[in-house]
């Protein structure tokens, strides 16, 4: 069958001839006459057939026909994603490239100046998400009254993400009066009931079973450990020896720790994500359309309508946990008839979603690597010995040949043990806190009473003969332990030696002192003798005092030449009978 058999325009057929289409899928065949019939559509049929081609076409056909007023919306496209409104939106460009239609795009995560323009030109289709569209809608910007057309694309996808609330907004602002088409991969049964609200007697078409992937995809499977993927992806990417290759991560941290690793190895690698602004996302994946990069990573974000013409592989790194998502992931290939190959690794904690893939695909998986480790783990199943790592752990059985009883007497044994080994530990008297106080305090007593024990014999003897002093605490007379101001924990006693020492030198002080007080007992009382004795008794004490006044004169004259301005002697110290002593006075008369 040919486009030229489905009633389309020649400006039509003259677009579709020149991006690249030669004959219709089988949705294609099934959607495009009802659609131009004026008839509601409900269409399922895999990713990557040609849903877009489907309800594009017809619409485009029937808006050039109509006498509706140029530069209104007059169809609504909703899509869930950004990536996949961009791809409708060139593919409707492309469509209407000879026909007096003009389409504009809108979506989040970039400035809504350019899509204001755009829509205040004047458009025809308009491409939207629901949150941007809901936005500008609550702005007085979009005007939905004179749409004719309502598309909802990639519908079990919206209700995955939560979209439906913005859609059944949506819809309450579009007329009545127009024709609704449903598209999707799968329809669950949530997604019928909600798609029989909104259409009108609608026709189903069902290209092929729902989670299917295409025929011609050739899909194999790795069994790897976890930490062998990382080392496993770039050496089947070098071996598959393809221009382009699209992994699937299932988190945003794994697909930038994939394309980090990538790039490590020499393979120019980009991802995409939610945490990815729009700019770098769109840049991302032109450059992966124009092979300017071997690999892009992505998250499910972009495992639905991304369009890449002969993209030959596709890597599921992480398998899903969800089995539908499994099948758009491998969709991405061998699109429109054309032959692909999805590769999926698959680690131990992955097993149960092979498992519900397997399910849903109704058949098994080839195998294309051997599976590493499995010797082991069938030797261990051999065994039925379970293997612990703690050998303390690890109970022994009573015997070989023991009964049901007997080891179960045995249990009850070892747990009767352990049940008392922990009473005795709760019943063991633990000490208070002044208790543990107490304890402290005597064992720094002890050790303050205890004598000090000095290194070095030989260090001890010469610093003694030098008179340096090794106890801190040799000025202190008293024989008793004394606490440190630095340190209060700590007490100190003064040894033998340093007692003997600081004794001798009290005595020699005190002698000193003595000698002192009795050298100014003499002259008072000489002083007292010549005031009541007599003449003749006071005339030799007048002469010794004449003979002591010239002596201390003499010795006066001679200290005053070794001494400077302020009393002081060559050697630094004050001269005793110089600057500020006291002159004797001679004239004083008994």
């Amino acid at each position: 069958m040919k486009f030229n058999e489905l009633k389309l325009e020649k400006n039509i057929l003259k677009a579709l001839k020149e991006a690249g289409y030669s004959e219709p899928t089988p949705i294609q065949q099934q959607a495009i006459p009802p659609v131009l019939e004026g008839r509601d559509l409900m269409g399922c049929a895999q990713t990557g057939t040609g849903k877009t081609c489907a309800f594009a076409v017809p619409i485009i056909q029937r808006l050039a026909k109509s006498e509706g007023k140029k530069g209104t919306i007059r169809a609504l496209i909703l899509t869930p994603t950004r990536e996949l409104a961009l791809q409708i939106y060139e593919n409707v460009c492309q469509y209407a490239r000879y026909v007096p239609c003009s389409a504009a795009v809108i979506f989040g995560g970039v400035s809504q100046v350019p899509q204001v323009e755009a829509i205040e030109r004047g458009v025809d289709i308009l491409i939207a998400t629901p949150g941007r569209l809901w936005d500008l809608m609550g702005q007085k910007i979009v005007k939905l009254d004179k749409a004719e057309f309502f598309v909802l694309d990639e519908a079990d996808r919206m209700l995955d993400m939560g979209f439906f609330p913005d859609v059944k907004r949506i819809v309450k602002f579009l007329p009545k009066k127009r024709q609704t088409l449903l598209f999707s991969a799968t329809i669950p049964a949530e997604i019928a009931d909600l798609a029989e609200k909104m259409l009108h007697e609608p026709e189903h078409i069902s290209v092929t079973p729902s989670a299917k992937p295409a025929d011609k995809i050739e899909q194999q499977l790795y069994f790897v450990e976890k930490q062998e993927k990382r080392e496993l992806l770039p050496d089947i990417i070098r071996q598959s020896n393809v221009h382009q290759v699209l992994v699937f991560t299932r988190t945003k941290h794994g697909a930038d720790r994939v394309a980090r690793d990538l790039n490590r190895a020499g393979i120019k690698t980009k991802s995409i994500h939610g945490d990815k602004s729009q700019n770098q996302r769109q840049r991302a994946l032109a450059d992966f359309k124009e092979c300017k990069i071997a690999v892009l990573v992505a998250t499910d974000i972009a495992a639905r309508g991304i369009d890449i013409n002969d993209l030959p592989l596709v890597i599921n790194f992480d398998l899903p946990n969800i089995p539908e998502t499994y099948v758009h992931r491998i969709g991405r290939t061998g699109r429109a008839g054309q032959e692909g190959t999805a590769i999926s690794f698959c680690d131990r904690s992955e097993r149960p979603y092979l498992k519900d893939i397997e399910k849903l695909i109704g058949k098994r998986i080839p195998v294309a690597g051997e599976i590493p480790h499995e010797e082991k783990e069938e030797e261990k199943r051999e065994s039925g010995q379970r293997r612990t790592t703690n050998k303390r752990s690890r109970r022994k059985p009573v015997s070989e040949n023991a009964t049901a009883e007997e080891v179960a007497a045995d249990v009850a044994r070892e747990k009767e043990a352990k049940k008392k080994a922990r009473q005795a530990r709760a019943n063991a008297k633990r000490p208070s806190r002044r208790e543990k106080a107490a304890e402290q305090q005597t064992e720094q007593q002890a050790k303050a009473a205890a004598p000090r024990s000095r290194k070095g014999g030989e260090r001890r003897s010469n610093s003694s003969r030098h008179g340096r002093r090794n106890d801190p605490y040799a000025r202190f007379e008293k024989n008793e332990p004394r606490v440190d101001a630095h340190t209060p924990s700590r007490a100190y006693a003064l040894s033998d030696e340093a007692a003997a020492r600081i004794r001798k030198k009290v005595e020699a002080a005190l002698a000193a002192r003595a000698a002192k007080a009795d050298g100014k007992a003499a002259p008072q009382q000489e002083k007292k003798g010549r005031g009541h004795g007599s003449r003749s008794a006071q005339k030799p004490a007048q002469q010794q005092n004449k003979t002591a006044q010239s002596k201390t004169a003499q010795s006066k004259t001679a200290q005053s030449k070794t001494t400077n301005h302020r009393g002081r002697s060559a050697d630094g110290t004050r001269a005793r009978n110089g600057y500020h002593s006291r002159r004797p006075n001679n004239n004083r008369k008994g």
